[in-house]
């Protein structure tokens, strides 16, 4: 049984730094493609981030690059998305999603 669980949300200031944590189990990780969405209230769902199988290639939406960086640990079956200078518009639910598949969503909020 394939399971996905995000983490490491929170408030955060802006300006401020958060990493999420992605932890699959019930698949091999190192053969899939890793997403990181977000979606905000009254907003679409968001591609926020990609990497490939190996890591050896990134895609990041234009709202968040150059500021998020996404990475993975396939010994670890675990993969992140470093989260720096956090703005407001930032806030909404992460999902780390794998082969269709996602957890139930990490919260973050970016607030004074």
């Amino acid at each position: 049984q394939v399971q996905i669980v995000e983490s490491g949300g929170g408030l955060v200031q802006p300006g401020g730094s958060r990493r999420l944590t992605c932890a699959a189990s019930g698949l091999r990780f190192s053969r899939y493609v890793v997403k990181w969405y977000r979606q905000a209230p009254e907003k679409e769902r968001e591609l926020v981030a990609v990497i490939s199988k190996a890591a050896d290639s990134t895609v990041y939406a234009r709202s968040v690059k150059g500021r998020f960086i996404i990475s993975r640990d396939n010994v670890k079956n675990t993969a992140y998305l470093q989260m720096n200078n956090l703005q407001p518009e930032d806030t909404a639910i992460y999902y780390c999603n794998i082969n269709f598949t996602a957890g139930q969503g990490t919260q973050v909020t970016v607030s004074s």
